[in-house]
């Protein structure tokens, strides 16, 4: 009997009636309303440490590779924006929340996708990195981006 899933494991679908896709209604409905509505302060805890853990478990060895990672798993379209040695910035266009009504407070909601740029950049990158999501859809920005501090 397996202890802990993989990846890898996480493609194995045997759906015969429904396949292998659920609508974003439900992600989003976990996300904000299950996650953040639910959660003590705003479950940003839980979703950092959550997605810290997926981005180590991507299957990529490249910040390219996990470019393309990112927009075959439908997380969003990324894009580097900005490049030096002591930071990226990265622009993620159609991310889970295009579309949303725009929030009344300045919040960003996008965490998860953050954490998980953390998670897999700090493997790739064989250091403790951080990001910080400076812009988001929901606060009316024309896409979400993630400062990476490296």
């Amino acid at each position: 009997m397996k202890l802990q899933y993989t990846f890898d494991d996480m493609k194995k679908v045997d759906r015969s009636q429904l396949g292998n896709m659920v609508p974003l209604e439900l992600f989003r409905t976990i996300r904000l309303i299950g996650l953040n509505q639910g959660l003590p302060l705003g479950g940003k805890g839980t979703t950092l440490t959550i997605g810290r853990k997926i981005g180590e478990s991507l299957p990529a060895t490249s910040i390219e590779e996990l470019i393309l990672l990112f927009e075959d798993l439908k997380i969003g379209i990324p894009r580097i924006v900005h490049s030096d040695e002591h930071k990226i910035n990265i622009a993620v266009e159609d991310c889970f929340c295009k579309g949303l009504p725009t929030l009344a407070e300045e919040k960003m909601i996008c965490d998860l996708e953050g954490a998980i740029l953390e998670g897999a950049l700090s493997k790739i990158l064989g250091r403790k990195i951080s990001v910080k999501e400076i812009k988001c859809n929901a606060t009316g920005h024309e896409h979400c981006e993630y400062k990476v501090k490296l």
